[in-house]
Order: C-alpha cells, then sequence, then structure tokens
C-alpha cells in the first residue's frame, strides 16, 4: 500500500524522501524517482510532511515515541500523517505527545485496498482538527479520490474499523448466500444478477464477489492473489474486538467474523484475499 502511495506522489512531483525496514521496497521507489534516508531520524529533520503506512500498534508507537522516532527529531509545526490502522487511543496518544513538542498529527487510515492504491482512488478517513486536515487535503488528494474529515483526532480510526467489521460480516454473508445456492444447482452469474437487482446487494456482491469467475478482475478470479489479505482483515477485527470489550460494546457478528477469519488463517488462507471466505465455507484448502 505505501510504496503504490508514494509512486503516486512522485508521479504528483512532490519531492519525496522515503525509509523502510525492507531495503527493496525502498530501492524499488528509489528507481522510481524518490530519494532516500538511513532511518526515522534522518527523514523526520528534513521532511515538511511525514506520511506514515505501518502494520500495528506497537509499529507506529515505536516510529513516532521510540528513542530515535519522528517526534524527537521532527522539526516545530511538521504535519504527521498517519495512515496505519491501529487502536483509536493510540493515535491519541500520540497526538498528545506531538502537540507537547509543538508538531501537528493526524490519523488518516485508508479504505480500496491495493487497485486504489495504485491508481490513487483511495478513500480517507481523517481524524484531527479541521486546520490540519485542509492543510493535509492537497496532499492526500494527490493518493486519493475522497478525503473524509471525520472528527478529532482517533475518528478516522473509528470510522475504518467499523467499517471493516461491517465489510467483514458482509463478505461471510456473500459468501455463506452464494455458496448455499451453488450447492442447490443455482449458477453463481444468476445468483449475483438476482441479488445485485434486488435487496440482498452489497459491495462484497456487486463490486467484488467472492465467487471466481462472475466479476474479472476481482481477487477471487485470481486466485485470490492480491487485494486485502485475511490476516490484515484478523488484525482489524482484533482492533475492532479489543475496543468493543474496552467500551463494553456488543458486537456479536464482529466477534463471530473475527473467530471465522482467525480460522481461515489456521486452515492455511493467511496470504489469500478475504474473500476466500468463499472457499473456506466450501472446505477447500
Amino acid at each position: 500500500m505505501g510504496g503504490h502511495m508514494a509512486k503516486n506522489l512522485l508521479k504528483k512531483d512532490y519531492k519525496l524522501t522515503v525509509y523502510d525496514i525492507n531495503n527493496s521496497a525502498m530501492m524499488n521507489l528509489v528507481e522510481a524517482g524518490a530519494s532516500c534516508a538511513l532511518n526515522v531520524t534522518e527523514i523526520s529533520r528534513e521532511a515538511d510532511i511525514i506520511i506514515s503506512m505501518l502494520p500495528s500498534n506497537q509499529h507506529v508507537l515505536d516510529v513516532y515515541t521510540g528513542k530515535n522516532g519522528v517526534l524527537s527529531a521532527a522539526q516545530k509545526n511538521v504535519l504527521l500523517i498517519d495512515s496505519s490502522t491501529v487502536d483509536p487511543s493510540v493515535s491519541q496518544f500520540i497526538a498528545l505527545q506531538a502537540r507537547e513538542r509543538n508538531l501537528r498529527f493526524i490519523d488518516s487510515p485508508v479504505s480500496g485496498g491495493v487497485n486504489a492504491a495504485k491508481d490513487g482512488t483511495l478513500t480517507f478517513m481523517v481524524g484531527g482538527k479541521e486546520m490540519d486536515f485542509n492543510d493535509a487535503k492537497s496532499i492526500l488528494g494527490a493518493l486519493g479520490s475522497r478525503i473524509l474529515h471525520c472528527g478529532d483526532v482517533g475518528m478516522g480510526q473509528v470510522a475504518k474499523l467499523c467499517n471493516n467489521m461491517l465489510l467483514a460480516i458482509s463478505m461471510i454473508g456473500t459468501a455463506e448466500a452464494f455458496n448455499l445456492g451453488q450447492k442447490l444447482g443455482l449458477d453463481a452469474k444468476i445468483l449475483a444478477n438476482v441479488v445485485n437487482s434486488s435487496t440482498g446487494r452489497c459491495w462484497s456482491s456487486d463490486l467484488y464477489n467472492p465467487v471466481p469467475g462472475v466479476l474479472p478482475n476481482v481477487p477471487s478470479s485470481k486466485n485470490y492473489e492480491g487485494g486485502f489479505g485475511t490476516t490484515l482483515m484478523a488484525k482489524d477485527l482484533g482492533l475492532v474486538q479489543s475496543i468493543a470489550t474496552r467500551t463494553q460494546t456488543a458486537i456479536p457478528l464482529g466477534s463471530l467474523a473475527h473467530q471465522i477469519y482467525t480460522a481461515i488463517i489456521a486452515q492455511g488462507f493467511s496470504n489469500k484475499d478475504f474473500s476466500v471466505i468463499y472457499q473456506f465455507l466450501k472446505g477447500k484448502n
């Protein structure tokens, strides 16, 4: 995701310096026209805007608040944009630390997947002060087609996690319906035509169908390669579960979705797109 986003910034003639612990990923961007830094400290000293895309809560905390992290080196009033998907409390903690150092921080997780990252059509869900949101709109507009202000710091994460919980639930329901239809002898394309012109229509059935051959250019028609991985979906559902427990919020279907995607990974589908739930329900591995 981050690599595709970086390439779109280069295409829009932004001067870009990158750092990644994966040297190969960094060199790919250098070949595309970026400069590279030796570490987070070096990149933080020079940048006017810093954008991060990281896998987990701890990675984000380490990069921003660690001994040689962003907050220790960034210049005053620099805008920090974190597009990772993490617990909202992590974003809020970093924002407080940043404010003490006269730095500006917004959370800006994305939706749309790898294809949208390539095409520059991501949706950004932004949490932060309105002034910081307005200052970020230009550069985020080079990466996405929809830039949505969701409220204070952390609310971008809340929006993203609620969306992904709903996405997981709807994908499981779609896969169940199409598996049942096939078991009863109904052609999947015919069922898709019915569902997508009826009340069962959803993004998972219409634009990301989990049945191979129903739609071209989606992961299910490419052996479930690419797209949004089951491991990432399970991670996000784990964050949802943690937040729901902390706030004593009932999420019976969200909790079940988390259990199902954890089981999918254990079954050997960890490197596949999350729509592989269809194959899981069919009993394949």
